[in-house]
């Protein structure tokens, strides 16, 4: 039996991201990802302007004159959400914690999936696979999707992103859009992303549509004017003392986590893979519409 205050988060949840599919981001889900694949539907006569590459050559010699084969693009597609759950995720300035805003980035990707028909499959993650629900389809798991997401208690804290992306590639056979949703923190702070962690995304990339979802806090880019601070590490337990009451270090501070979040946009560009930033303490429905139009424009183009 589900406590009736988890229903009613999840209630929330839904109700919330339901209204942003439908008035933000309705109909392009279904533009932004498209099936790779070609389906037969069915033979008719060949017209003027028809591919002639599309005749079907044994039905066409037992009519005595062309037919052609048509296809439709395959729509069904499988959503994998990998969302991290390490201890990090916990942390949230305001009124949402980035694992409450994991929950609703998940939930809006999972109704928008449900309303084309397709499956929605989910990995949970710290540095080790935590949980694996496989995809399918319908409401009632799209609502137990957004449950683990928000309560799943983790047996670990730490992260290791290298783990779920090697689960994620042996347990999807098919081509699936890829949703990463985490913090990206790691220890490697030089290269802000791992080498290892950037060359399982390209990897990944290669077979599935890999799209990077980084959640961070207001608090983690700028940090508040409140004298000497002592902070422990969510996930290594590290105590730090940071002295924030001195001006030119909280700017010194701001700039280096700018300049680390655009040094990881770039890594994820030259990775191929398309990334959003959404931030706890900001509306995600502008960004998220904003996203979807451009990777609209440019899969036009292309």
């Amino acid at each position: 039996m589900i406590p009736r205050e988890i229903l009613k988060k999840i209630r929330q949840i839904e109700l919330r991201t339901n209204r942003i599919v439908t008035e933000t981001l309705a109909g392009q889900y279904h533009s932004v990802f498209k099936g790779q694949g070609m389906n037969f539907d069915e033979v008719r006569e060949y017209q003027p302007g028809d591919d002639v590459r599309a005749i079907d050559w044994n039905v066409t010699a037992r009519m005595n004159h062309p037919f052609i084969k048509k296809f439709v693009e395959e729509r069904e597609l499988t959503l994998m959400l990998v969302v991290d759950v390490s201890g990090s995720g916990l942390f949230g300035s305001r009124d949402q914690s980035k694992r409450e805003l994991a929950a609703e980035i998940a939930s809006v990707l999972a109704f928008s999936a449900i309303r084309n028909n397709d499956k929605v499959g989910l990995i949970l993650f710290s540095d080790e696979v935590e949980k694996f629900i496989p995809p399918r389809k319908g409401r009632s798991h799209v609502l137990r999707v957004i449950r683990e997401v928000l309560f799943f208690e983790p047996k670990r804290r730490g992260t290791n992103l290298v783990n779920a992306l090697e689960f994620m590639a042996r347990v999807t056979a098919h081509r699936a859009i890829t949703v990463v949703v985490s913090d990206f923190i790691s220890s490697d702070t030089a290269t802000v992303l791992p080498k290892a962690t950037q060359t399982r995304l390209r990897m990944l990339n290669r077979k599935h549509d890999v799209v990077a979802v980084q959640i961070t806090d207001k608090h983690e880019l700028e940090l508040p004017a409140l004298g000497r601070l002592v902070l422990e590490d969510a996930e290594t337990g590290e105590i730090l003392e940071v002295n924030t009451g001195s001006a030119s270090s909280r700017d010194a501070f701001a700039l280096r986590q700018q300049k680390q979040l655009a040094e990881m946009a770039k890594q994820f560009r030259s990775s191929g893979i398309d990334s959003i930033q959404l931030r706890t303490n900001e509306a995600y429905g502008a960004t998220l519409g904003k996203f979807f139009e451009t990777r609209e424009k440019r899969r036009r183009r292309g």
